[in-house]
């Protein structure tokens, strides 16, 4: 999307709404280009992905993924053979930042509509991971790899998949990452379903299942997302995440007050990221001053603004993320008696009880999220008499990115039995 055309869909978009556009089926003509919403929304066909694009992802593309992963050749020829193509569009879509008095704002994401002819598909809303780049989200997927393994595992199979970027990341108009804050997360998630219920609408699709999956990160945002919409007695046929910090006042405390030989190093990065948002969204103040050792307080700034990349700020920090911070603050997490441990807190995504069927899937080398948080979710259940919820083990040599792609084959079989059900 050229730089003039994204201005005038934001100044479009924080203006009027535009009129409706005439309803089609998806086999009635090939795709347009662009759609306008009466929700506001507007929708650019980036591209479409082939049935030889599809299937070089699930080859050469998730080879080059898994190289450096415990588990590299564990999954290859696991996938079922696509069978649609993929129509791609980039969504500008209204919504609003609760953590600065409901400010109004322009989020970007991703739908992707497989070529069925089918008059309602199931849908799967799918919350990326952590990013370092702007631009590595779902709304870019030559640039996500994750996103594009979500298209042929489930799009190519006739599955719709939606994703949202997150405020400021992608095509929103906002310059701050949203990085594990809580209510902008999920508002950004919601509010790009309910603009693509819209868009379907236009399009004569209803959507026969509505279905949640994330990664890492994106497992922590769909948990909340998950609360959020269940709060709002809005159905979610099931759910199903992956390495999901769902716990994060037990996942950093653990990274910064007991590290491990397994611990990822990009992991400064992740908290560098983290801890900025919270001092942008939330109004922490010197959050960063008083936690960063003061040689790399300007580089955790750079990161996040978009002036460093990964590699160079790692080049001018640290590979063990207790090196990074202050040791003063990383004993505040001991007892957790500060604004920002309270946040943290109240960022938990499973201490409720949950009325949606739920997976979640963990991994014995997980460099990231520890294999114990990740059965949280069940035995929370289990204890306050909730959902259908079970833990997957995938394997004691399974890493971050093997726990990602065994669970995207697991719950894609597992999703499939809900629809075939009806």
């Amino acid at each position: 999307m050229s730089a003039r055309f994204f201005s005038m869909l934001v100044a479009a978009l924080l203006g009027v709404a535009a009129a409706p556009v005439s309803a089609q089926t998806v086999r009635a003509e090939p795709p347009r280009a662009e759609y306008s919403i009466p929700a506001g929304g507007r929708y650019e066909l980036i591209g479409r992905y082939s049935l030889e694009r599809l299937e070089q992802v699930l080859g050469q593309d998730l080879d080059a993924f898994m190289k450096s992963s415990t588990m590299p050749a564990a999954f290859r020829g696991r996938f079922d053979k696509p069978r649609y193509p993929v129509s791609l569009y980039r969504v500008l879509y209204r919504s609003v930042v609760p953590e600065m008095e409901n400010r109004p704002t322009i989020a970007s994401g991703l739908v992707a509509v497989p070529d069925t002819g089918a008059s309602a598909m199931p849908l799967v809303s799918y919350q990326h991971g952590t990013i370092f780049d702007r631009l590595d989200v779902p709304s870019n997927p030559d640039q996500s790899m994750e996103t594009r393994l979500m298209l042929a595992a489930f799009a190519a199979q006739g599955y719709i998949v939606i994703g949202a970027d997150y405020f400021g990341r992608g095509f929103s108009n906002l310059t701050d990452d949203s990085y594990l804050v809580r209510d902008s997360t999920r508002q950004a998630g919601r509010d790009l379903y309910l603009n693509v219920v819209d868009f379907l609408a236009t399009l004569k699709i209803g959507v026969s299942h509505f279905f949640l999956s994330g990664w890492s990160q994106g497992g922590w945002v769909t948990m909340n997302y998950l609360h959020s919409l269940e709060s709002l007695g809005v159905p979610v046929t099931a759910a199903a995440v992956a390495s999901a910090p769902v716990d994060l006042n037990l996942v950093i405390n653990r990274w910064i007050n007991n590290p491990q030989p397994v611990d990822a190093v990009y992991l400064p990065g992740v908290v560098a990221l983290h801890l900025m948002a919270q001092e942008r969204y939330q109004g922490f103040a010197g959050l960063i001053d008083s936690a960063v050792r003061p040689e790399y307080v300007q580089a955790v700034r750079d990161l996040y603004n978009g002036k460093l990349s990964w590699p160079d700020f790692l080049g001018r920090t640290v590979k063990r993320l207790p090196d990074l911070l202050r040791p003063e603050f990383a004993r505040s997490g001991f007892t957790g008696n500060n604004p920002y441990w309270r946040e943290v807190d109240r960022g938990q995504a499973y201490r409720w009880r949950i009325v949606t069927p739920l997976r979640v899937y963990y991994g014995g080398s997980d460099e990231v999220t520890p294999a114990y948080v990740g059965t949280l979710p069940e035995h929370t259940q289990r204890l306050v008499g909730g959902s259908s919820t079970s833990s997957h083990d995938a394997g004691e040599r399974a890493d971050h990115r093997a726990v990602f792609v065994h669970g995207v084959i697991d719950q894609k079989k597992w999703f499939d039995g809900f629809v075939q059900k009806k």
